[in-house]
């Protein structure tokens, strides 16, 4: 096995299974594939750590995940939070974790920090790592992947493999190779982070702006966020939602700027903006063909990413760990695993990215803003609902709304969630 600080000596030529990509998802599916008993590659283009586009923001979803791994006490020697303050329109409300089946508590870590201690999970548990190493094409035998084609600093090989994982983030250009497509007509996002030096960096809650304003004191159809990382700094962003038909026109990086100077003094905040970076999000399971018969496309590359609060994370390792028991499980990947993305996700995905798109009309959030942000009962439940902490196990009538309305919605749906 390869030691998570050393590099293989030679590059492998075949795996069981070929994950690429190793952000959350990718190092997800490594870790349980390779716990199962599976020959596991991990490959991704970059050198680890590496930095990540992100809020670095960890629900109560993506916690009981990672407690799964195993991760527990490491989290909690990081920054602990919980529950979300919202700000907006003349309120401040506190709203702790709900609980009930997932955890009561969040977290928030650096990308850099997170997805390379979750590498190095990874390797630990019997994958083999492989940095540097860029996928540019796939051989196939008949509608089956044989082989990916890698290019490095010293050249091309390929790595041969019987389950091929395709985790390799948004924009996903292995994804797009055997046929993966993005469809504009329903909600996506523009969001964009930076660090800045904070004296709330121990904050317990973490905190959500639901009335943003551009330059020009327009409001502005998305929201601002200060997650608290304990280390003196807070990761600041902001995110802006859009469709083809209703297109975001807002810089994203001035928006940052003007939000910072708009809360500054409020949180403590001081120095530049540093580090800031900007991504395109596809969400809410809005990419068709995400599998083939010994392929899958999970976390950010099938748009497992939440409409409502652009949360991708908890997604990306719950994906990782059932495209694993597929794999484990002798179940096959192909219409199975698309199901599987349906099953989980398809409601809950349909319902989020309808009421996003209606969040689109700046009209609608001043008209409903106010008047939401004056209800702890309903922000309590937004919350819950924007936050996707509606777990199957749940059964109360908070989650009996939500699937219903779920339900009704995939009914109405020109495109349904991975279609």
């Amino acid at each position: 096995m390869t030691t998570p600080t050393s590099r293989p000596t030679s590059r492998p030529t075949s795996a069981d299974v070929l994950v690429v990509g190793a952000g959350p998802a990718g190092s997800a599916a490594a870790a349980w594939a390779a716990r199962a008993g599976l020959d596991v590659v991990l490959a991704d283009a970059a050198t680890f750590p590496r930095d990540k586009t992100c809020g670095d923001g960890l629900t109560p979803r993506a916690i009981g995940e990672m407690q799964k791994l195993g991760l527990e006490d490491w989290l909690r020697a990081h920054t602990v939070n919980h529950g979300l303050r919202a700000h907006g329109f003349g309120q401040t409300l506190l709203l702790p974790w709900p609980g009930g089946s997932l955890p009561d508590w969040g977290s928030a870590v650096a990308r850099t920090e997170l997805d390379d201690h979750l590498r190095t999970v990874a390797l630990k548990s019997g994958a083999r790592g492989l940095d540097g190493a860029r996928a540019v094409g796939v051989r196939r035998e008949g509608e089956q992947v044989a082989a990916v084609e890698f290019r490095d600093a010293d050249g091309s090989y390929e790595i041969s493999c019987r389950w091929l994982v395709v985790a390799d983030g948004v924009r996903s250009p292995l994804g797009k190779l055997l046929g993966r497509e993005w469809h504009r007509d329903t909600v996506y996002a523009v969001a964009g982070r930076s660090y800045v030096d904070s004296e709330q960096s121990d904050d317990p809650w973490i905190s959500s702006h639901l009335e943003l304003r551009d330059e020009q004191g327009e409001l502005v159809s998305g929201y601002g966020w200060i997650f608290p990382l304990g280390d003196g700094t807070v990761n600041l962003g902001a995110g802006t939602l859009a469709t083809s038909s209703r297109p975001a026109e807002v810089a994203i990086k001035p928006l940052m700027q003007t939000y910072a100077d708009t809360i500054g003094t409020q949180f403590g905040l001081s120095g530049d903006l540093r580090m800031p970076t900007s991504a395109l999000l596809p969400m809410g399971g809005a990419v068709s063909n995400v599998s083939g018969p010994n392929w899958a496309l999970i976390g950010d590359a099938a748009a497992c990413v939440n409409p409502l609060n652009g949360e991708g994370i908890d997604y990306g390792l719950e994906t990782g760990r059932f495209v694993a028991e597929h794999i484990a499980s002798g179940t096959g990947l192909g219409e199975a695993w698309r199901s599987t993305l349906v099953e989980h996700y398809g409601e809950s995905f349909s319902i989020a990215r309808r009421l996003a798109g209606i969040a689109t009309q700046p009209k609608v959030v001043a008209a409903l803003g106010p008047a939401g942000m004056r209800s702890d009962w309903l922000m309590t439940l937004a919350l819950r609902w924007m936050g996707n902490l509606v777990d199957d196990a749940d059964r109360d009538r908070a989650a009996r709304v939500w699937r219903w309305a779920g339900r009704r919605s995939m009914a109405r749906d020109a495109r349904p969630p991975f279609a």
